[in-house]
């Protein structure tokens, strides 16, 4: 696993071993990054289910202003952490080593604003809806934001109350749904 492009382009990332995580492959990562780069630079990013956290260090090589890492294994944390540091660039991350659902509140409870918001859950431990539903009562998406969804091609996202899909495209085995707030309708 490598990072594609930027900054940190080809150096190699380390992986958590075993099966716990599964890390996004460099082809998925590639079709999702040419949808994302009109979007990158500048923006606020959040990484849920970092695992290596090869997402979110992808948006910084890229230019993104600051990228947000929640993972709650103290495997994954390190592991991030020592990627930050061998691409050099953790200056403008932070990794918060939690439950997805109290991170999301905590950042919430900081005010914190998300331009691009990117889960890759366990497809299915059925996280999607909650985790989403937590993302909208914390307020933490910015009002311009999205969020990208990677699910299995076998199980697609449903519709989620309070969101929009975007867009869906197939990437090799994943699917990746982009939702962005509905517009409160008066």
């Amino acid at each position: 696993m490598r990072v594609i492009a930027g900054s940190a382009r080809r150096l190699n990332l380390k992986a958590p071993e075993g099966m716990d995580t599964r890390p996004t492959t460099d082809r998925v990562k590639e079709s999702l990054f040419n949808m994302l780069n009109p979007d990158l630079y500048g923006c606020v990013f959040l990484d849920l289910f970092s695992g290596s956290g090869g997402i979110g260090i992808e948006t910084l090589s890229r230019g993104a202003a600051k990228a947000v890492f929640v993972d709650r294994s103290p495997v994954c944390a390190g592991i991030i952490k020592e990627n930050l540091d061998f691409t050099r660039l953790f200056e403008n991350a932070e990794v918060i080593q939690s439950d997805v659902f109290a991170a999301v509140k905590k950042l919430g409870d900081r005010g914190e604003k998300f331009d691009i918001i990117f889960m890759d859950p366990p497809y299915l431990e059925g996280f999607y809806i909650p985790v989403l539903a937590e993302i909208r009562k914390a307020g933490i998406l910015s009002e311009d934001g999205y969020v990208v969804a990677e699910c299995s091609k076998d199980h697609r996202l449903p519709s989620v109350e309070g969101y929009e899909i975007i867009k869906e495209r197939k990437c090799g085995p994943a699917v990746m749904t982009f939702l962005n707030l509905e517009e409160e309708r008066c």
